[in-house]
């Protein structure tokens, strides 16, 4: 797999932590996770971070395993990929 472009965004981009990586390695979806655009990839990491509380944490990354596991939805908007994989 090509590594991906972030260079084209504008926010600071955040580095995948390991407990995430490990989650969607456990859950089989690194794949859907690297077939998001990078700025999604970026948002979603930045989002499970913000967060002050480890349950918030948790809960966002829930939704973000949730969230790809479906393919539809994008941090609870209407998401359609170009390519469907």
């Amino acid at each position: 797999m090509s590594k991906q472009d972030f260079s084209r965004l504008t926010r600071p981009r955040y580095e995948m932590p390991d407990f995430v990586r490990d989650a969607l390695l456990a859950h089989s979806l690194m794949a859907k996770y690297r077939s998001r655009p990078p700025y999604q990839q970026n948002d979603y990491i930045g989002w499970i971070l913000s967060a002050k509380r480890g349950e918030t944490q948790e809960k966002r990354l829930a939704q973000m395993l949730s969230e790809l596991e479906r393919g539809d939805k994008y941090m609870n908007m209407d998401y359609q990929p170009r390519n469907p994989s």
